[in-house]
This record gives C-alpha cells, structure tokens and sequence, in this order.
C-alpha cells in the first residue's frame, strides 16, 4: 500500500490513531519563539497544527497530498488548502512566488524522496522552518525481527538536507507508546499512517506477531528549527 493511500484510507479513523502526531504537533507551535502571521504548512493534514494555533493569521496555505486529508482541515477566508506532492514540480512552481514569516511541517517531510531540494527551494520563500520528522528508528524493534529496512529518512539524512542551506538546532526525542494487548498494538500499526509502504507478507506479520514481546511501539522524531541561512 502506498503512503498517500493508507493515510487516505484510515482519514476519518486518523484522529483516533495519531497520538504521537498529535503530541508533536502541539510541541511544534508552543515552541515557536514568535507569532508568524504568514503561514505554509507542508503535509497538513486533517489540522493538527492550525488547531493549536491561538493568535491571528493573516494567511495560511496548508498543502497535503492527500485528498481525504484536506477536505478533513479546517477552511475560512484567510485559509488556503492545496493538494500536492511537496516532491513535485508543480509544488514548487505552487509556492516559487510567495513568501512567509514561516514554514511549518508536522509529521510529513521524513517521506520526501529529495528533502534537500524541497529546503533548498523553502528557503527563497522564508527565514524560518520549525518541522518535526520521524525518523527511521521509529519500529526499529519491528525492522530488527523482520529484517527490513524503513521507508523513512534517517536522522543524519535529515540533518544533513536542514544544514545545508541553513543552521539549524535539531533535538530528536523518542516516544514510546503503550497498548493493554497486541491486537490494539498492531491496529495502531496498520493505522497510524507512520507505517507507510513498509507492509510485510503473510509470513513476516506472523513472524512479528509472535516475536514482538514489547507492549509499546516506539516513535523517534527529530525537531528541527533553523537559525538563519547560510
């Protein structure tokens, strides 16, 4: 399954089954030094950002790649919701011309397949990114057992692609999330939307299903805010 369609799949479920996307995105706007007026947010959501949001906005676009998710964020006069790939030409040439006092991203730029170029492009619309990641060790007991590789950026690819155009502080947490029983555990898994492409064959969940004695999932994420541009 791919990324788009499993967070498209599970949107009406997703409020239910976000909890750490949730925890961080709350993080993200009450660490915010200042009250940006001007706002992209880059994989959007059904709102987890914009909702904890308590100051006037003069303008906010919300971009997200899936359909399911911008119908599910919240719309008014000085809100703009779009549907892109930020991995896309048509993206960038969406944003070449505008500019921001930030740009946020919750949960969604560990998907990019070129994070270097969507910072190197932020960079001529703002000063300011705060973004949080999950990284690849986020399942890594699961990726142990299972022998497979996450579909996810790592936190040195990450930090790399940030530092290149701008100097960055960078703070990576992880979360360990607790369940009362496997069924549950394995539930949040299929629909969080953190397991992306990664599914696994009849034998592999079986495998998994048996040798995972953990009774929490565990999520790394990667804080990043930038300083100012190199």
């Amino acid at each position: 399954m791919s990324v788009k369609n499993q967070f498209s799949k599970y949107a009406k479920e997703y409020k239910n089954h976000n909890i750490i996307q949730q925890i961080v995105a709350k993080s993200l706007v009450r660490e915010l030094k200042f009250q940006p007026k001007r706002i992209l947010e880059l994989g959007c959501g059904s709102g987890q950002v914009y909702n904890h949001i308590p100051w006037e906005i003069e303008f906010y676009k919300a971009i997200d790649f899936s359909p399911s998710m911008c119908e599910l964020h919240p719309k008014g006069e000085n809100i703009e919701v779009k549907c892109f790939d930020f991995d896309t030409q048509e993206f960038l040439d969406e944003i070449k011309n505008n500019s921001y006092d930030i740009v946020l991203s919750s949960s969604a730029l560990q998907w990019s397949k070129d994070l270097s170029k969507i910072i190197e492009h932020l960079s001529f619309n703002t000063n300011e990114i705060n973004a949080v990641l999950f990284t690849s060790n986020t399942f890594k007991t699961i990726q142990k057992i299972t022998n497979t590789k996450s579909p996810i950026l790592d936190e040195l690819s990450i930090k790399e692609a940030f530092s290149k155009y701008f100097t960055c502080e960078f703070e990576t947490i992880m979360y360990k999330l607790e369940f009362d029983n496997k069924k549950d555990l394995f539930d949040y898994i299929k629909k969080s939307g953190v397991s992306g492409e990664s599914s696994l064959d009849f034998k592999d969940a079986k495998k998994l299903y048996k040798e995972y004695n953990l009774n929490y999932l565990e999520f790394e994420v990667i804080f990043v805010k930038t300083i100012s541009k190199l």
